[in-house]
């Protein structure tokens, strides 16, 4: 607890800790006049001494410690601790966006870390960081599409079904047109001056009920901008398949319609990439995240709690109880 209060903890005058150099001297001090003001008796033998001792002299130094703990806990009232609060608070024109994301069978290939999807899912999440004042939405698709999370401001809920996205949810295929489709429907009713799709897919179209050009159309006729990842390295990839004696590595070739791809980017005003590996994927989602900036104004607020109390209470406490010891229990006479 005292750590954690610590990390917080900032100093409006640290100039007054130099006063802790006057410590030592009260300590010197002391020392010096307890050594000096010391009396001695000459006795010929302290044998009947022995053993005797008071509660006053085992103490007689509490009243000194007492002053010296009045005197840091001073200084640091002086020093003026507060604990530091910082907001922020966001204000802007965000943009509307859909991740479309496939889930076939193929995106389990392991060309990249650990696997296609689940590196989809990494960039997608540090893309929806990057995005605080945009409403952002989730569709996934393989055989058909499904909507995992209409478009929200929270973030975190987004978050969570996203790494809840697995391949077999759906059945199995490359539904391009239906996901597309669907990431539009989406999109349509929304009041926002920037719509956006981002679709990412490792195959051909080759399922589903719509046909990607005709959700091509349809995404331009309600102005949805589409950006279209193809994700696979060049020739062959090592995809995991279930056999009867167990999950097998086969070698499958890769097949993206990458002019497919490039037709519905391009039409659309959007752009089609091509991602071979993780870093070209982490790539892409950054410069889509620059080419589709929000307008976003960032206000920052920084209070102060002040805990400089504590310290002088502290220190007013102490000092009167050094005092009452001092005339009281600690008094000398002459």
């Amino acid at each position: 607890m005292l750590y954690e209060w610590s990390q917080h903890i900032s100093f409006a005058y640290p100039v007054f800790f130099g006063l802790f150099a006057l410590v030592p001297l009260m300590i010197y001090w002391y020392v010096r006049k307890y050594n000096g003001g010391q009396a001695s008796v000459m006795v010929s033998t302290t044998q009947n001494f022995s053993g005797v001792s008071s509660w006053k002299n085992t103490f007689r130094h509490v009243p000194f410690i007492l002053r010296v703990l009045t005197a840091v806990s001073l200084i640091f009232a002086l020093a003026r601790p507060q604990i530091k609060n910082d907001e922020q608070l966001l204000n802007g024109e965000g943009i509307d966006v859909m991740l479309c994301i496939d889930i076939s069978g193929s995106m389990l290939a392991q060309d990249f870390t650990p696997n296609r999807i689940e590196a989809a899912k990494s960039v997608a999440s540090t893309f929806i960081d990057n995005r605080p004042t945009d409403r952002i939405g989730l569709v996934i698709f393989s055989g058909e599409s499904f909507t995992m999370c209409p478009l929200t401001t929270d973030h975190n809920v987004l978050k969570s079904q996203l790494y809840n996205v697995q391949s077999g949810l759906l059945e199995d295929g490359t539904a391009i047109g239906s996901g597309l489709a669907t990431g539009v429907d989406r999109l349509k009713g929304s009041p926002s001056k920037s719509k956006v799709i981002i679709l990412l897919t490792d195959g051909e179209n080759n399922g589903g009920l719509i046909d990607p050009n005709t959700a091509k159309e349809i995404a331009k006729s309600v102005g949805v901008r589409v950006y279209t990842i193809g994700v696979g390295t060049e020739g062959f990839a090592p995809v995991p398949v279930q056999t009867s004696n167990g999950v097998i590595m086969q070698r499958e070739k890769i097949n993206i319609d990458e002019k497919l791809l490039t037709q519905i980017a391009n039409e659309t005003g959007g752009k089609y990439y091509r991602a071979k590996d993780d870093s070209s994927l982490k790539n892409i989602y950054s410069e889509i995240d620059k080419l589709e900036k929000s307008k976003v104004e960032v206000t920052s607020y920084r209070r102060y709690s002040e805990q400089f109390f504590p310290f002088a209470l502290a220190a007013a406490t102490l000092l009167l109880l050094e005092m009452i010891l001092r005339f009281t229990l600690f008094r000398k006479f002459p």
